[in-house]
């Protein structure tokens, strides 16, 4: 789960890209970066760090020039916690300049990979989007647009892919979907690409509509974008979309992610009831259903968990130590409205256990009398390939645990999840989704 950016015929491309970014922090914090063009060559800087560490001086968009960018927010899927593995990837090869922004996860990164090599490639990161800028590079085709789709039918996986020449701008998206990508227009003609809406408004950007699944956009100087269709779709939008990554004032696949969430707490409540004094929500990803759950269940919402904004989301955060830690560091319940109260708690999903556990443990530090804990969200059983960093089935708790298992580990008093079904109808059973994480079945192999 990364965040992707493109900007094309825009002054300023590099400071609209940043401020897009900035919208899209939640998506990745490990590193930022921006590759610009102003069609002679291409400026790239990139570093580890949030979007405002990077980018902290005007200098910066000085080096950024002109109107067309690219950039990333990187959150580790594949490669290592370092800048080599920050994007975007910029090269030199034989058609002149190039710089590729990636949002996904590539299934057989690791044969291609080996292969380049075996072909006396040499790779400068551990980065999956490595290996498309070698197979663009090492392409015989005549143009970059041959080169790009020949490179694609190397790779299997759930991509969303910005790639940025001198003078073009190419965006694309796997045939299932997977991860999202939507196109915006400015009112003088210019364009952007990114991973979610929210971005849009915030840089004064009207949307447009979504990237197709299996579509390339092609953007020109002086040109309507063009699109090809370059697989037949088979559209698979990830649930967890909704669930947790994205913004909720996001739309993706024309449903506001917000509202979804609040059905989700809806249809938790129906199929959990239990008897109450408050409904509290673990902030922010919670707020949502919980206030689905308290509308449907009649028990009053109160928001007495306070949040330190200043502290980055733990989901996300590759070291299982900064996640504890930061638990503490980030989270404080409010004392007078939990003591002596059944509290109702309310939390987007359940990975590894570690933070439901610490905030169990706090609510009844704080004098609650009894900690009912809900999940928003099937169980998490499977490793995710497509683009969530849950690797190995050791680090889900609900792959190794039965539900009583959990509840006793965490402490909590009961221990529910929304099912399968009740997501889907949240969701909208009209749209096939991806669910790899709570069913297993991996349809990209």
């Amino acid at each position: 789960m990364c965040a992707v950016v493109g900007v094309f015929n825009v002054k300023n491309a590099s400071k609209v890209a940043y401020y897009a970014l900035f919208a899209m922090q939640h998506r990745g914090q490990e590193a930022s970066g921006i590759s610009s063009s102003d069609g002679k060559h291409i400026y790239t800087k990139k570093r580890r760090g949030l979007v405002t560490d990077v980018f902290s001086d005007e200098d910066t968009f000085e080096f950024l020039k002109g109107s067309k960018a690219i950039g990333h927010n990187r959150y580790s899927t594949a490669g290592s916690d370092s800048i080599a593995d920050a994007q975007p990837i910029a090269a030199k090869y034989l058609l002149g300049e190039i710089a590729i922004a990636h949002n996904g996860n590539l299934v057989n990164k690791f044969e291609v990979r080996e292969k380049l090599i075996q072909e006396g490639a040499i790779f400068q990161s551990y980065m999956d989007t490595e290996n498309i800028i070698h197979l663009i590079a090492r392409s015989q085709k005549d143009n970059l647009q041959d080169r790009i789709v020949e490179a694609l039918d190397q790779i299997k996986g759930a991509y969303c892919l910005l790639i940025q020449s001198r003078t073009k701008m190419f965006a694309i998206r796997d045939r299932y979907g997977v991860r999202p990508l939507a196109l915006g227009e400015f009112e003088n003609g210019g364009y952007i690409v990114a991973s979610e809406t929210c971005a849009f408004e915030l840089v004064g950007a009207k949307f447009v509509r979504e990237v197709k699944p299996g579509e390339m956009l092609i953007f020109e100087k002086g040109k309507e974008p063009e699109s090809v269709q370059l697989y037949d779709p088979e559209p698979r939008p990830c649930a967890f979309e909704y669930i947790y990554f994205a913004r909720p004032d996001s739309v993706i696949n024309g449903k506001n992610v917000y509202e979804k969430r609040v059905e989700m707490g809806r249809r938790l409540a129906r199929e959990n009831p239990v008897e109450a004094d408050i409904v509290l929500p673990v902030p922010d990803s919670g707020v949502a259903a919980a206030l689905g759950y308290a509308e449907e269940s009649g028990i009053p919402f109160e928001n007495a968990i306070v949040r330190n904004h200043y502290v980055g989301r733990t989901f996300i955060e590759p070291i299982q130590e900064m996640r504890d830690l930061k638990v503490r560091l980030k989270l404080s319940p409010i004392k007078s409205v939990i003591e002596g109260k059944r509290v109702v708690i309310i939390d987007d999903s359940l990975v590894r256990g570690t933070t439901s556990k610490q905030i169990v443990r706090m609510l009844k530090e704080a004098g609650a009398k009894e900690v009912h804990f809900k999940l928003a969200s099937p169980q998490i059983k499977h490793p995710c390939k497509y683009g969530i960093d849950t690797p190995s089935y050791e680090e889900l708790i609900s792959a190794n645990m039965s539900d009583e298992e959990i509840r006793q580990y965490i402490g909590a008093d009961s221990l529910s999840f929304l099912s399968l079904d009740g997501l889907l109808d949240s969701l909208g059973r009209e749209t096939k989704y991806s669910l790899v994480s709570f069913d297993g079945k991996y349809f990209i192999q």
